[in-house]
């Protein structure tokens, strides 16, 4: 299964064999970008949150990968500066959800199932992730059934509490070689509170910039730079996982399930609920 799974990983890192468009969320009155396949209906779609004092376009060869695979993929461009607000993030990444699933994106009507939505985010934009997953009672958030972080920080409110509620199946990416959001406190105690099934998976020898792209004047203040070989793991990982549990396809489910030396599973938990949506 390890050959099976290096396989796969490698396979994911490279682009999927939709063409791919690019738009603009401001468009619709929220700053962002949105990726997609060139045509197709009915699609999965992932939000995705971005990382302190940084911007979506660190991410844009991610969000392009996701969209090459046939998925759905926007960020939206809102609390950038140094002291961003983690609910309202979360709230923009839940608009986003709902903008893409209530329009038709592309000049041939490209459309999104509103049942196969997820969440994605590095570093502030992993934790908004979390709690942008969290249902409320008069269930009129997006419905949420996938959540993919790497480098996950804590938020206010607590990112690891809202993981308590969330049935939907995570994903986590963590390093213990990122001094800004180590695995213990962050990413390992959301996964350890996660209500549904979750795996935490270390990276080695990954920074906490190590998933963005490019260069910017963060990197004076913050840990690490962009590196090559971490963004395919991420970019091969979070694919395997969302075309898995957004469209059901388990044509890469033994990626996730292998444990490989550049992605070691560190806990696991394949808990499953009656409600398999948040």
């Amino acid at each position: 299964m390890a050959s099976t799974a290096k396989r796969l990983l490698d396979q994911l890192a490279y682009p999927g064999p939709h063409d791919v468009l690019r738009g603009d969320l401001a468009l619709v009155g929220l700053p962002g970008v949105v990726f997609t396949p060139r045509s197709g209906l009915n699609l999965p779609a992932v939000a995705f949150g971005h990382g302190w004092l940084q911007s979506p376009g660190r991410y844009h060869g991610l969000l392009r990968h996701l969209a090459s695979w046939g998925i759905v993929t926007a960020a939206p461009a809102t609390h950038r500066g140094a002291l961003p607000s983690h609910r309202l993030f979360a709230a923009d990444l839940r608009t986003t959800l709902d903008i893409v699933t209530s329009l038709r994106l592309g000049p041939d009507g490209i459309s999104v199932d509103p049942t196969k939505l997820g969440l994605a985010g590095h570093s502030i934009g992993g934790g908004a992730a979390v709690l942008a997953a969290t249902s409320d009672e008069a269930g009129t958030r997006p419905r949420v059934r996938a959540v993919a972080t790497v480098s996950a920080a804590q938020t206010m409110p607590s990112a690891t509490t809202a993981a308590l509620g969330i049935t939907a199946s995570g994903l986590h990416l963590a390093s213990e070689d990122d001094l800004l959001a180590p695995p213990t406190g962050n990413a390992e105690a959301i996964s350890k509170a996660w209500a549904g099934p979750v795996q935490l998976r270390l990276l080695p020898k990954m920074t906490h910039l190590g998933v963005t792209e490019g260069t910017h004047w963060s990197q004076l203040l913050l840990q690490g730079k962009s590196q090559h070989s971490v963004q395919r793991r991420v970019r091969a990982l979070f694919t395997a996982f969302f075309l898995a549990e957004l469209t059901g396809d388990d044509t890469y489910r033994e990626l996730l399930d292998g444990d490989l030396k550049a992605a070691r599973i560190a806990y696991e938990n394949r808990a499953t609920t009656t409600n398999p949506v948040s």
